[in-house]
């Protein structure tokens, strides 16, 4: 079952075609990397998916709802997509658990005690129970975007959007940050969609990867066949400059 399709999408900013024809569908359960040079369309398409781009053009079905639709209620489908920014996008004001909390009180009218219960869990989970009466400020890169994980967890998605998790973080960082989103993964309940230049991570956890290059998919290939023989010159010549 598909979990998110794009039919014949374009999207435009101004006179720049930033989307050309992107047809594309995530199977419920799938982890699916974004590749691709700088400008190539990656953040701008993962984006599409829980709305913080519109849509001018085809259809964007995400969890049976069709986003293009302008009387489609955003709110309800992000309550099923949760999204990893590169830049953590923590509340500085709040502490840690507030972080984690606020949503599924604000959004999902969660009961306080099971909220707290699971956000505790959840930073059990990332590794950092010991800072819940935290401020974002006053931890790591690693630390805030690890946060961010069990912040957008908390919501109990279907999917989740990550956009170059690890490429403002120190390279020490990266690691723990990966290894959280290896076990994410593993849950076959979970879709993931990554944009990301972790070549190591896309080998071993992606199921497809998915070539963009000037808004448009290029390749659409299984990780494996992807790395050992990419079709596409495009491909060929990313992979060389990235892996050597």
């Amino acid at each position: 079952m598909s979990m998110i399709e794009f039919k014949d999408v374009e999207k435009y900013y101004g006179d720049f075609h930033a989307l050309k024809d992107i047809n594309l569908d995530v199977e419920a359960g799938e982890t699916v990397v974004l590749l691709g040079p700088s400008g190539s369309g990656k953040s701008t398409l993962i984006r599409t998916v829980n709305g913080l781009e519109p849509v001018q053009e085809g259809q964007l079905i995400v969890n049976g709802q069709d986003l293009a639709n302008p009387q489609t209620d955003m709110n309800r489908t992000r309550k099923n997509v949760g999204m990893v920014f590169q830049h953590f996008n923590l509340y500085a004001n709040k502490t840690v658990l507030e972080n984690i909390m606020l949503a599924p009180r604000l959004v999902l009218k969660r009961d306080e005690a099971e909220n707290k219960k699971i956000a505790m869990e959840l930073l059990e989970r990332v590794g950092l129970a010991d800072k819940a009466d935290k401020m974002p400020s006053t931890l790591s890169g690693g630390q805030q975007q690890r946060i961010a994980i069990a912040r957008s967890l908390a919501m109990k998605p279907k999917a989740l959007l990550f956009d170059e998790p690890t490429s403002a973080l120190d390279p020490e960082m990266v690691n723990d940050v990966l290894k959280i989103m290896r076990e994410i993964a593993a849950d076959s309940s979970m879709t993931m969609l990554v944009v990301t230049h972790e070549m190591g991570f896309a080998k071993q956890v992606a199921d497809r990867v998915i070539f963009m290059a000037d808004g448009q998919i290029l390749e659409d290939s299984p990780t494996e066949e992807f790395f050992a023989n990419p079709k596409e010159p495009r491909a060929r010549q990313f992979l060389s400059q990235i892996i050597h």
